[in-house]
């Protein structure tokens, strides 16, 4: 039995190390070079799959996603039907993901990019301070990020309520669910998270009638992947001065091509999809007892319903 190592750009050598630390005798087989006979992988660990690869092992029993999304390896028509599909869920990832949207909150409540903006015009001016009692947070897909991020907001004293495909029960979060949760969702919220997977009902979710229904001077932030946002909309919505402000981490297409009005607009904070790593030192307990779970017959930590998408 092996594990095949499918993830180009990643360091392989700085991973095998780390899940060796966990499983001493681990067969880890690199892509493409490094993968010997097909007939030996049991087990998957990949990021953005090429179509077709993963339906070459036989003998798979278990794909693990080298991060919290799935949609990546869901998209490849060739799957193999039947294997599982496991996300990751990484405390080091997860603790990456509430400081970014605790940070890019506080700097919407906060009216940080506006201050800087005066700094650069010379200009000294107070702006207006809101009690966090008054800025309502609202955030997109309450699974193990969302949920994590909610209860650090609320202890910041931002009253916060999630949305999700079914209700959820969260002590000190307000739950909304299905399409009229969603505008009762949108209609009472300050600044927007979206932390949803990417499935085809939440993709271009984030549009000119969703982003529209928000209040006038409402923030968003986007942490969650670029196929949510229609772009054009977005920037729309920020030059009609609907929306006081966004901040983006995730792109249609990555990198950002040079000449897209995201770069320049200057109500648009951007980062190059860095709000989170998956980090081999938290990371790689997890995938270790995922791979001895599928050897030992368990279910995974992680597994997604394939036809939802998450």
């Amino acid at each position: 039995m092996a594990l095949l190592f499918l993830c180009d750009g990643e360091d392989a050598d700085v991973w095998s190390a780390a899940l060796r630390a966990e499983i001493d005798d681990l067969d880890i087989r690199v892509w493409p070079v490094g993968v010997g006979d097909p007939h030996d992988i049991d087990v998957a660990l990949t990021w953005q799959p090429p179509r077709g690869v993963l339906a070459s092992f036989p003998n798979l029993k278990a794909i693990l996603s080298l991060g919290a999304g799935v949609e990546h390896i869901l998209r490849d028509p060739e799957l193999p039907p039947g294997v599982p599909v496991v996300r990751l869920i990484d405390p080091g990832l997860k603790s990456g993901m509430v400081e970014f949207v605790t940070m890019e909150v506080l700097a919407h409540h906060r009216r940080v990019s506006e201050y800087r903006a005066q700094q650069a015009a010379g200009e000294w001016r107070l702006l207006r301070q809101t009690l966090s009692r008054d800025r309502r947070v609202g955030i997109l897909g309450m699974g193990h990020l969302g949920t994590a991020c909610g209860e650090v907001l609320g202890r910041f004293g931002f009253p916060v309520a999630g949305w999700s495909r079914s209700e959820k029960d969260i002590p000190g979060i307000e739950s909304f669910s299905g399409e009229d949760g969603l505008f009762a969702l949108l209609e009472r919220t300050d600044v927007l998270v979206c932390l949803l997977p990417l499935t085809p009902e939440t993709e271009d979710i984030l549009d000119a009638t969703t982003l529209g229904a928000l209040p006038p001077g409402a923030a968003l932030i986007n942490a969650a992947r670029g196929m949510h946002v229609v772009d054009d909309d977005l920037i729309n919505l920020l030059d009609s001065r609907h929306l006081s402000g966004a901040t983006l981490d995730v792109y249609r297409e990555e990198p950002l091509p040079p000449h897209h009005p995201f770069w320049t607009h200057p109500k648009i904070v951007m980062y190059p999809h860095a709000a989170a790593w998956t980090l081999p030192e938290s990371a790689s307990p997890v995938i270790a007892d995922n791979i001895r779970r599928t050897r030992t017959g368990q279910k995974c930590i992680g597994q997604v319903d394939t036809r939802r998408g998450y």
